[in-house]
């Protein structure tokens, strides 16, 4: 599976692990992504989502429902 959060589209990207002497080879960053479950109780289902730490926050400021609504909106299949 892909390394994308689902909510904010955070992606790796790449750059240099630079050494002490400054030779630079090159790295990625990853996201830090979770597996989270989250219970939707307007359908009453349990839905999982692949989520950034920012992702996670996203839906505990805004809520779960508004969120998955924009993401089925976008073409994703939850």
């Amino acid at each position: 599976m892909s390394r994308v959060c689902l909510v904010t589209g955070k992606v790796p990207v790449t750059g240099h692990k630079v050494s002490h002497s400054n030779i630079k080879s090159k790295r990625r960053f990853l996201p830090n992504l979770q597996t989270k479950r989250f219970y939707l109780a307007e359908e009453d289902k349990w839905i999982t989502l692949k989520l950034s730490t920012e992702g996670i926050r996203t839906i505990n400021k805004r809520g779960l429902l508004p969120v998955v609504k924009e993401l089925r909106a976008r073409g994703e299949k939850i």
